[in-house]
């Protein structure tokens, strides 16, 4: 349950390829439309396992990780051109800016994370000129330049761009460069407040962006066996291991990570005999994840019907994507496809794409349907 944002990442399971097509191919069965692929000290490389995993599936999107300072604007746009052509328009871009400066360090950039912003917003603007323009791009920022820079195949579509962060100077970024900004799991209020806040400097800019949220799910046939299972993750963690990690996220220099800690009082709220139920900060919104693991901690925990109702709550809100993981992944991909993607194909919140509007049957359950007369 672990990564990112000074967090370590273990798990039960090596992420091979193997395993890792396994995912994939069960993100597109349940009818996903994309995969983030994390990126970080603690993973592995983000681009070349997109490349790897495009050749095992047929329409499944890739969210991948710009890191701008990391490679210049030019080979990024260069490498997302290839991939989007290779893989006929399959990819979407998530910037990361770096949340840490101990973790920028090892990769050699000694930028502040002010400074990091703004290279950010020179970055995109020359990508965005890359991907949009015909002509040779001329650029001498602060941070990043590029000289003549062209592309000998624009990508077609251009890769989304999306974007995330809390901070005032990535709500400037997102506003004035993003395609879609992505906030964590907070309660629907806090999320609200999030939206307006970039809705306004959206504006400003004469833009309109769309939204999306990353959160963990737990989606169950109900909500006992739910919640049962969230007691059995918490049940595992280890109180000094809690304690570890959360004066390790405490260093973090990132104000969502910060706003994470915040929901659960920096782990003050876990005691290992307590019930899961007791780290809900709102109705199906559970803290629990975000006790050992840095980045977006909460979950939506309950059975589908709640799950799903909680999800268009958070549409309401104006929230288009919704990036979900779970532990582990292949199963929860299966639980969440087959019980709660009915569920809001049903309430018209999914694409003409979506699943069927009845859940999907057990292998061996009796058809009680009654037959047609003739």
């Amino acid at each position: 349950m672990a990564g990112g944002h000074g967090s370590s990442m273990s798990g039960d399971r090596p992420a091979n390829l193997h395993y890792l097509k396994q995912l994939a191919l069960a993100a597109e069965a349940n009818e996903f439309e994309a995969v983030l692929i994390p990126t970080g000290l603690w993973c592995e490389d983000a681009w070349l396992t997109a490349a790897l995993l495009a050749d095992a599936t047929d329409q499944l999107k890739f969210l991948v990780a710009l890191r701008p300072g990391l490679t210049s604007p030019l080979l990024a746009a260069q490498m997302a051109t290839t991939l989007q052509w290779q893989t006929g328009g399959r990819v979407l871009l998530n910037v990361v800016t770096g949340g840490e400066s101990s973790e920028q360090r090892a990769y050699g950039d000694t930028l502040t994370k002010e400074e990091r912003y703004e290279r950010c917003g020179e970055v995109l603007d020359i990508t965005r000129q890359l991907f949009d323009g015909a002509g040779p791009v001329n650029v001498a920022g602060k941070y990043a330049s590029a000289e003549n820079a062209i592309l000998a195949r624009r990508p077609d579509p251009a890769p989304p761009i999306f974007f995330g962060g809390s901070s005032p100077a990535a709500g400037d970024v997102a506003a004035k460069y993003a395609d879609t900004y992505l906030t964590w799991g907070e309660p629907p209020t806090q999320v609200k407040q999030k939206l307006d806040w970039i809705r306004g400097l959206s504006a400003a800019q004469g833009r309109e962006l769309t939204y999306g949220i990353r959160l963990h799910v737990i989606s169950r046939d109900t909500s006992e066996e739910a919640w049962a299972e969230a007691n059995r993750l918490l049940g595992n963690l280890d109180p000094a291991a809690v304690r570890a990690a959360q004066a390790n996220l405490a260093r973090s220099e990132s104000e969502g990570q910060r706003l994470m800690r915040e929901l659960h009082g920096g782990g003050a709220a876990f005691d290992e005999a307590a019930d899961a139920r007791s780290l809900q900060v709102y109705p199906g919104l559970w803290t629990g994840v975000g006790l050992v693991r840095g980045g977006a901690g909460t979950a939506l925990v309950g059975s589908h019907d709640e799950v799903a109702d909680l999800i268009a709550e958070y549409a309401a809100l104006g929230l288009d994507h919704f990036i979900l993981s779970g532990y582990p992944h292949l199963e929860e991909a299966y639980h969440f496809g087959e019980g709660v993607r009915p569920r809001l194909a049903a309430r018209g919140l999914l694409g003409a794409s979506g699943a069927p509007s009845e859940p999907v049957r057990g292998a061996f359950l009796p058809d009680l349907s009654p037959s047609p007369t003739s």
